[in-house]
């Protein structure tokens, strides 16, 4: 059964105030459509986590440039001003995490684990008010799982059962992402017939998948 929905149908069921997972590392690889979309909406009081901002009037910058966003959870704001602007004014709150403890935080909610251990951080800001474990002598800070209500992601070619095939470095956070949320929502660049896609080359497979918008919507 094809998964394919227009673009203002897959996003009209992302209710304000919803956490939503965004993939992409500046830009790259980030559903840019349906980042669009939810500003077109008036989509508000969202949490957002990825690993950046972008810049701004690009990409998830364009969520920070028009307010939609409430909390942020993300690797780096630094190329940025304006979430850091908002920042600084309280309008939004910023959890900052590493770049690796965030990949392997979504990680761990995408297949079901308590958490992470990890050294990055201990004894640092990044420790404060979290539960440390020793290991044979080694001090690790507990890093939970996170999750989403919401994930929209950006692949390269899908069919239309909703099988995801990823472009070089666009895969980046959008695979795990994919695992970690309740609701999946792609934007694909081309939509191809069943089977176009070899099955080892499957990268997301559509069981994952709910929702399916193609570029030229």
């Amino acid at each position: 059964m094809s998964k394919v929905s227009s673009l203002s149908k897959a996003v009209e069921e992302i209710p304000d105030g919803a956490s939503i997972m965004i993939g992409g590392f500046m830009g790259v690889g980030s559903p840019l459509k349906l980042i669009d979309e939810l500003i077109r909406q008036g989509k508000h009081d969202l949490t957002i986590i990825a690993n950046d901002t972008a810049k701004p009037g690009f990409a998830i910058g364009k969520l920070i440039d028009a307010k939609a966003v409430s909390r942020l959870v993300a690797s780096h704001i630094g190329l940025n001003p304006e979430t850091q602007k908002q920042m600084i004014a309280g309008e939004i709150e910023v959890e900052l995490v590493p770049q690796g403890t965030l990949a392997e935080r979504i990680r761990a909610g995408g297949t079901g684990l308590g958490g992470v251990l990890t050294k990055t951080g201990v004894g640092t800001v990044v420790a404060e008010g979290k539960q440390t474990i020793d290991v044979d002598g080694d001090t690790y800070l507990l890093e939970k799982p996170l999750i989403a209500q919401f994930a929209l992601i950006y692949a390269w070619r899908a069919d239309h059962f909703g099988n995801l095939q990823y472009e070089l470095t666009a895969r980046n956070f959008n695979p795990p992402m994919a695992m970690a949320a309740g609701t999946v929502i792609a934007e694909a660049g081309e939509i191809v017939p069943v089977g176009v896609i070899p099955p080892d080359q499957v990268e997301t497979v559509s069981v994952i998948v709910d929702t399916l918008v193609g570029r030229e919507d």
